[in-house]
């Protein structure tokens, strides 16, 4: 039986998505493919383990996944990189809605973001 080449990555990516509370089953592809701006077909090989994100995209996951870069891209150390000395503050937004708003904010022109901003402040 041949493995996937990615399938530890996959396996990882998996864990860190179960970690932050993602989508499970069936929903899991279309939802990540769709929070991180790719093909649902680029998700799948994520989630198989036959392809990599690239690197800046796996940074992000690991920010918004809330687990360790290092972790998730090497395996090495915990998920939540509690034993590295450097680590990026991924305790800004506990409430995964709060998480995806911002990732989603993140990806609008600085216009659409003002419009967003007046329509939440009411204005």
């Amino acid at each position: 039986m041949s493995h996937a080449p990615h399938d530890e990555f996959a396996r990882r990516l998996h864990q860190a998505l179960d970690f932050s509370g993602f989508a499970k089953g069936r929903a899991r592809t279309g939802a990540l493919a769709s929070y991180y701006g790719v093909s649902r077909e680029t998700a799948r090989k994520w989630l198989i383990g036959l392809a990599l994100p690239e690197l800046e995209r796996m940074l992000s996951i690991s920010v918004q996944q809330h687990v360790s870069f290092e972790w998730l891209a090497t395996g090495r150390g915990t998920i939540e990189g509690k034993s590295l000395s450097v680590r990026d503050q991924t305790t800004k937004y506990s409430d995964p809605d709060e998480l995806r708003l911002m990732g989603l904010m993140r990806k609008l022109s600085r216009k659409k973001r003002r419009a967003l901003i007046e329509l939440l402040d009411g204005h």
